[in-house]
């Protein structure tokens, strides 16, 4: 019964992916060591957080994260948008029920989609601790004079 209600609402909206699955998705962010800035861009407003944390983005958008911590080596991620099993059989539905109007929904909304790595997680390398100072070097006593000049 449910699927006749979703086949139903697919054909009344337009989009079954975007129906059954929605136009948003939480991406979680996590960095070893934790307490990360983690900068996401590709929203709307550029947005940050202290690792760990989520995010909901538009299954849409092109995204990544930008890691920082003091000590630390900067990284940045970019996120591939993929369609998985579920996200296909949305857009399938549109084949039966949506036709052209809901896959273009579905395709405009990147309904269908997920954004991979999620969790974005990383391993933040250390920087290399400064080499020690060297101590000045003395200077060389004056050379003595040669016999014979």
């Amino acid at each position: 019964m449910r699927i006749v209600g979703i086949a139903a609402l697919c054909a009344v909206v337009g989009g079954c992916a975007s129906v059954s699955r929605g136009t948003t998705e939480n991406i979680s962010i996590a960095s070893t060591p934790s307490g990360a800035e983690a900068t996401i861009t590709g929203l709307d407003v550029p947005t940050a957080c202290v690792t760990p944390c989520a995010v909901v983005v538009k299954r849409n958008a092109d995204i990544s994260v930008a890691f920082q911590k003091e000590g630390y080596a900067p990284q940045i991620v970019q996120l591939t948008k993929e369609v998985p099993g579920t996200g296909a059989a949305g857009f399938a539905g549109n084949l039966l029920l949506g036709g052209i109007v809901g896959m273009g929904v579905d395709a405009y909304t990147g309904a269908a989609t997920d954004h991979k790595p999620n969790p974005v997680t990383v391993t933040l390398e250390p920087l290399a601790p400064p080499a020690p100072a060297r101590p000045p070097r003395k200077p060389r006593p004056p050379a003595a004079p040669q016999a014979g000049t």
